[in-house]
């Protein structure tokens, strides 16, 4: 990574579509434009925050207007993109139509997808039976697209928390209860998750945030902000600068800090505007923080245990030794 990465912060207002596309033009200008990141042919993967499809209007997902406007501008320098995500409830596609965004689908004819792990990735060696998705290792460029959130769990959930989603919905619910107890090391494995992902380019909806109980029981909040960076840890502690939430507050930022992973402001360069100058100062957090395992009952949790060694643990130790041969 470069040592002084860039980070593109601007006002916006509007999802109106064409005053979308300029504040998206002018934000990416910085970095290149997509031409930068996209190629002619590229299989373009879009990753949106689309984690419920039970509060439309609540800003609890990125807005389908943001994802439709780089969806037409990926597909305008020859990019060839398609949706994709797992969420906790329902499917991806069943998701995305509940919160706007049939006309992303049917206008541009978007396919979209459910994300599967059907491809093993020893993200480090602490972490070495997390399953990602092979939809989004084996796209020729991820564009992450999260939402800013407040979290009951995580303090705040931005760029790298959104690409946990790339972990099939099972072994989410795996790894909230193997390492939920441990804000730390849940923390550093979203952080491992989001280095071995490795996102092309992260844009943040902060047009209009969710503050609050989220990351889906809090309410609508005008922030008037969009950023974008190719590294997406130097956009998550540029936001945590601009929302006034200490680093310590936040698992992933500490994380990243403990992994070497752009843990100082100073070490960022920002073209357009510098968090300072978007600063707010009464972005609502959690009334409270609760326990990521959810205080799941010991019978449940060894049950899913059993299921995880048959299904997803011993398959993967037997196609391993076979490689190996």
């Amino acid at each position: 990574m470069n040592s002084q990465p860039l980070v593109s912060l601007i006002q916006a207002q509007s999802y109106e579509q064409d005053l979308l596309r300029d504040a998206l033009e002018t934000l990416l200008q910085p970095l290149g434009g997509l031409t930068g990141f996209v190629k002619p042919g590229d299989r373009v993967l879009l990753k949106p925050n689309l984690l419920t499809g039970s509060r439309p209007g609540k800003e609890c997902t990125t807005r389908a207007e943001l994802v439709y406007t780089i969806a037409q501008m990926v597909m305008d320098v020859g990019g060839k993109p398609f949706l994709g995500d797992s969420p906790a409830f329902g499917s991806a596609k069943g998701v995305a139509i509940a919160n706007g965004y049939q006309s992303l689908i049917s206008d541009l004819h978007i396919p979209v997808v459910d994300f599967h792990g059907r491809r093993y990735q020893t993200v480090s060696e602490e972490f070495n039976h997390l399953l990602l998705c092979k939809e989004a290792i084996e796209a020729d460029v991820v564009i992450n697209l999260p939402k800013v959130k407040s979290h009951s769990q995580l303090t705040l959930t931005l760029g790298v928390k959104n690409l946990f989603g790339c972990v099939p919905g099972k072994m989410k619910a795996w790894w909230h209860m193997e390492a939920g107890k441990d804000l730390n090391r849940f923390g550093q494995m979203l952080v491992e998750t989001a280095r071995t992902i490795n996102p092309n380019l992260t844009i943040i909806d902060g047009i209009i945030g969710h503050e609050g109980n989220g990351p889906s029981g809090g309410e609508p909040r005008q922030l008037g902000v969009l950023g974008a960076a190719a590294d997406v840890f130097a956009l998550d502690r540029a936001m945590i600068d601009l929302l006034q939430v200490q680093p310590e507050c936040v698992p992933t930022i500490t994380a990243q800090a403990r992994l070497g992973l752009c843990a100082d402001i100073t070490q960022i360069q920002f073209p357009h505007l510098h968090p300072t100058a978007l600063q707010i100062d009464d972005w609502k957090l959690p009334d409270a923080l609760t326990p990521i395992d959810f205080g799941m009952p010991r019978v449940i949790k060894s049950t899913f245990k059993h299921l995880y060694i048959r299904w997803i643990k011993e398959p993967i130790k037997a196609y391993a030794a076979g490689q190996n041969q």
